[in-house]
């Protein structure tokens, strides 16, 4: 595993200008280009405040605030990925490089565009003067999302180019692993139905993605942290998933050419 990373920094020319094209790509013929990955997050800021005032719903917009952005990434990751290898054919067929670089620069993209939501989100806790709680956890939540997102981009982008359903199926997916995920909700909704240690809880964690939310939110909204067991199976399931997304992809690899 350590020979992939160190032949694709080999190539980390090539990495950042497939990172600095995908970006281009997703701005293409946008007049104000990249400040959307500014715009967007201040407008879902103010829909869903202007929402929740109307519905008077009870449910801190912090957290759900926080909750989006965080999913964001990761949907935007895996939804791009369907094309990171399909969508430089020319580049696998014609060319001798580490094809890894093309999922990691896919979500190298990404992680650009969330670190410009991410400002944005940080600007609004300040402003509603929202007391930030264990900073010290935040690289962790970073650096084990990226890890999540490139072991899943891995897999999808090798998968469909074998089996060209992977789109439809991930569109189903998706919705169902978001509302299973306490992307809109808090998990102290949960901790107040069942007992840390209850079966339900310990299931619950087994979502990467519960343990990835927690730990931002315990980092920037001071909420309640769930027992140390319970966040470290699902941080550790995220890792697993980052080095079995990779290992795959390499097994995989050699076929594209044929699959092309």
């Amino acid at each position: 595993m350590p020979n992939i990373f160190h032949d694709v920094m080999a190539r980390r020319e090539l990495f950042l200008i497939l990172v600095g094209r995908n970006m281009k790509i997703r701005y293409k013929n946008s007049t104000l280009g990249f400040f959307w990955s500014l715009l967007s997050p201040i407008f879902l800021i103010v829909i869903y405040s202007v929402f929740f005032g109307i519905l008077k719903i009870q449910m801190p917009l912090p957290v759900l605030v926080s909750g989006i952005i965080v999913w964001q990434f990761l949907a935007m990751c895996l939804g791009d990925s369907l094309y990171a290898v399909m969508g430089n054919a020319n580049l696998v067929t014609k060319a001798s490089f580490p094809r890894l670089i093309l999922p990691l620069s896919m979500v190298g993209a990404n992680f650009i565009n969330f670190l410009l939501s991410f400002v944005v989100l940080v600007a609004y806790l300040l402003i509603a003067k929202v007391s930030f709680g264990a900073l010290y956890l935040l690289p962790i939540a970073v650096l084990t999302q990226f890890v999540l997102c490139l072991g899943l981009a891995s897999i999808l982008s090798a998968a469909n180019v074998f089996f060209r359903d992977t789109e439809h199926i991930l569109s189903v997916v998706l919705l169902a692993w978001f509302f299973l995920s306490p992307v809109i909700y808090d998990l102290t909704f949960i901790s107040d139905k069942f007992v840390e240690g209850h079966w339900v809880h310990t299931v619950l964690f087994l979502n990467p993605m519960a343990g990835i939310l927690t730990l931002y939110r315990v980092a920037l909204l001071s909420s309640e942290c769930p027992e140390v067991k319970s966040l470290c199976l699902s941080i550790g399931i995220a890792w697993a998933i980052g080095v079995l997304g990779v290992a795959i992809f390499q097994k995989a690899q050699p076929r594209f050419g044929d699959e092309l």
